[in-house]
């Protein structure tokens, strides 16, 4: 009895279970496509245009990301420019106008006379002068038309004081001065024992006031770079 029992209770499992999948077939029937040839060609060309819609603005972001680029581009271009200009002036090599002063060298005695000497200009005093320039903020000097440069020699070559292997006309002299400052440069130059010491010389040395569009002209020889080596940038991680 026991034994149609339990066949009963299987039975009846599997009909349960055969029910509870024929429902769940009903509940979600298998949808089937029933759209005609035309729907399908209509629904393929309008993903078709999707997807030209979205090259287009792929193009477009491209197109900007390479303006952008060369933009960037051309802005280093710009600065790398800019940075040589700058350092073309810094040395020497190219005209500049600026605030600056003006020095005078002539004899301390006015006009010299025919038979009388002429006061004998010392190279080592101008190139004291100009380093003293160069203390208070002088960016470009030029004595007589020779412009100063890093490399300029300020010498005594028979008896005739040169400037960049040009030699000096007789007095009087003027020595154009363009400073980072112009009126500190003027303030601290009126308190300096230049004026004495070419005195001693007998050589007069006036100072203009600070004034605006001085001109210096660039240094037209050429720099020797002879013994001159490139840095070699230091490898990454040193």
């Amino acid at each position: 009895m026991s034994r149609k029992r339990w066949s009963f209770t299987l039975i009846m499992l599997i009909i349960g279970v055969m029910a509870a999948v024929q429902y769940k077939s009903l509940q979600n029937p298998t949808v089937t496509d029933t759209r005609d040839e035309w729907q399908l060609k209509e629904s393929l060309q309008a993903e078709q245009q999707v997807q030209i819609e979205l090259l287009k603005e792929i193009r477009k972001y491209e197109g900007q990301l390479e303006g952008y680029e060369a933009k960037r581009a051309g802005s280093k271009e710009d600065a790398l420019q800019k940075t040589l200009e700058e350092l073309r002036e810094k040395a020497g090599l190219a005209d500049v106008t600026g605030s600056g002063v003006t020095f005078q060298l002539a004899p301390l005695f006015g006009n010299i006379g025919e038979g009388e000497e002429v006061p004998t200009l010392s190279p080592q005093l101008l190139q004291r002068l100009v380093n003293e320039l160069n203390t208070y903020g002088a960016t470009a000097v030029q004595i007589d038309d020779q412009r100063i440069v890093a490399t300029t020699p300020i010498r005594d070559v028979n008896g005739k004081v040169t400037v960049n292997q040009v030699a000096l006309p007789p007095l009087p002299l003027e020595v154009k001065v363009i400073a980072k400052d112009a009126e500190e440069l003027y303030d601290r130059m009126k308190v300096s024992n230049a004026f004495d010491y070419f005195a001693i010389d007998n050589i007069e040395l006036t100072m203009s006031k600070p004034e605006d569009g001085i001109t210096i002209g660039r240094y037209k020889g050429e720099i020797n770079t002879e013994h001159m080596e490139a840095i070699k940038a230091e490898e990454e991680g040193k």
